[in-house]
């Protein structure tokens, strides 16, 4: 059985590195990160991209270096032409709003590589489920397969007994 494949966007890393808080949702994304990066992470081939590492390398210096640090024993996948292309479609065709490029951007890496999972905490704009059927359209009018994109909770797997 071929190991599936994760695209770890800029969020994950931002939730699993992120200092304690008293904000319940947050802190439960926290958690949930947390879980799925130390019990869940080694079934999967895990690939980033330099617009991650470069969106974590912003802030507060402590924090980005955590993040970094995070990401570093992940293979960076390449942003040939072909990612710029269906990025800028994702964005032509209303897939995302205008402003999102970066976010059109984890897509299209995603999309243009292969992978199987692109793992987010972005609702907004990436894991939106007005929004994920106009991206996998676009992708697949450019010949791709988008990604499954999800959180971490979606991605736990399932138990031996079915649960």
């Amino acid at each position: 059985m071929k190991i599936k494949t994760v695209y770890i966007e800029t969020s994950i890393v931002s939730y699993l590195t992120a200092r304690p808080t008293n904000d319940l949702l947050a802190a439960a994304w926290q958690k949930i990160t947390s879980d799925w990066w130390y019990t869940q992470r080694s079934r999967f081939i895990l690939y980033t991209s330099g617009v991650v590492t470069e969106e974590a390398g912003r802030g507060n210096p402590e924090a980005a270096a955590r993040r970094l640090n995070a990401l570093s024993d992940i293979q960076l996948l390449a942003i040939p032409e072909a990612v710029v292309t269906l990025s800028k479609a994702l964005l032509k065709e209303s897939a995302l709003p205008a402003k999102a490029l970066d976010d059109s951007l984890h897509i299209a890496i995603a999309a243009v590589h292969g992978v199987d999972y692109l793992l987010t905490w972005n609702c907004r704009h990436i894991d939106n489920a007005e929004t994920k059927p106009v991206m996998r359209k676009v992708c697949a009018a450019h010949g791709y397969a988008c990604a499954e994109i999800c959180t971490p909770q979606e991605l736990m797997g399932v138990n031996k007994d079915g649960r």
